[in-house]
């Protein structure tokens, strides 16, 4: 992925309330000022001091209990809020300076958003509603239709152009929504909890369609989620959020291994170690390394519990490697080891 960030949040604030201006004014270089004053003026924090960037191709998850300022933070950046202080960069442009104008260009030509209401036009076939958008930034009807029809085909939904939203499943719905966002082509993609309200085997279904759409379309991803074990799945790096706050950052892997307080960790402890941590996480760097009796080479981004079903044989050692070149070493009991000190 690229150094230089699609996507970035610098010292992201958004405080509810009538004298939020106020608030923000008076104290815009002090964090701890900022959050005193809104609580002493009645205010709400959305968001406070929020810092991430977003790669090329990256699929970034934020993560948190209800209320904890992950939707508030999307909106903030698509600029549905806007920001109290701080700023948001597309491509190096501050969002937040810009005019409205600019903005619904911004929306319509480099922004897609899928929300978790699916939010379809009732009386619209699902080829008007994904047709829609390109609509509103004038394409002609022949561009709009061929389009809206490729979308439908990309999200698995050929044959049912003509059908209303009352006509689809819950899952066919959030089929259209998606299709509608990738119909202007956007460079970033901004989904807020798009699965939550679908049954758990649709839910599990339109994840692996989401991950086999961006090992395709390449797309910056911003994805808002309550579930740790979707982030998990969908995520390359993620994000968690408390009270407005990004608690911590990082892989799934590093949430797993180094949470930094008790609210991560239980957020981490019910997910299946064994299938998220890889060799490459608990390995012995290692590049001289003589194939040992009964080793085993396996790449670094085996899971821990692939590893082990390859070890069943009595296999004791393992060769990591990069690309065929070793660059590390794995014993049979550094895997538990791993499994249970992340468990305590």
């Amino acid at each position: 992925m690229s150094s230089i960030p699609k996507l970035e949040c610098r010292s992201l604030w958004k405080i509810f309330g009538q004298a939020s201006d106020k608030v923000c004014q008076q104290n815009h270089d002090n964090n701890d000022a900022i959050t005193k004053a809104a609580i002493d003026h009645g205010c709400i924090i959305g968001a406070s001091d929020v810092n991430f960037s977003v790669a090329p191709g990256e699929l970034f998850v934020i993560m948190g209990l209800s209320g904890s300022g992950k939707s508030t933070v999307l909106r903030s950046i698509a600029q549905l809020h806007r920001p109290s202080i701080g700023q948001v960069f597309l491509d190096g442009e501050d969002l937040a300076a810009m005019s409205e104008k600019d903005l619904m260009e911004i929306r319509r030509r480099k922004m897609g958003m899928v929300f978790q209401n699916f939010g379809l036009v009732p009386h619209f076939t699902a080829l008007e509603n994904i047709a829609f958008p390109l609509k509103m930034r004038g394409e002609n009807a022949a561009t709009r239709r061929q389009k809206a029809e490729e979308m439908l085909q990309l999200v698995g939904l050929e044959g049912r152009g003509q059908s209303y939203p009352h006509e689809l499943s819950g899952g066919q719905q959030q089929r259209v929504g998606i299709a509608r966002s990738l119909a202007v082509d956007p460079e970033v993609w901004l989904l807020d909890e798009p699965f939550s309200a679908l049954d758990p085997l649709i839910r599990r279904q339109l994840q692996d369609e989401l991950l086999a759409l961006q090992s395709t379309l390449k797309k910056s991803i911003v994805f808002i989620t309550h579930d740790f074990a979707e982030a998990v799945k969908l995520a390359d790096r993620i994000a968690i959020m408390r009270d407005g706050k990004i608690i911590q950052q990082g892989s799934a892997s590093d949430l797993l291994l180094h949470p930094v307080d008790d609210y991560v960790r239980a957020f981490v402890e019910d997910v299946p170690r064994l299938q998220v941590l890889t060799l490459a996480n608990i390995m012995t760097p290692k590049t001289n390394i003589k194939a040992a009796s009964k080793a085993l080479t396996l790449d670094q981004s085996t899971s821990l519990e692939k590893a082990m079903l390859a070890m069943a044989g009595g296999v004791k050692n393992i060769i990591v490697t990069d690309q065929g070149k070793p660059v590390g070493e794995v014993k049979h009991s550094d895997i538990f080891n791993a499994v249970q000190i992340a468990e305590t």
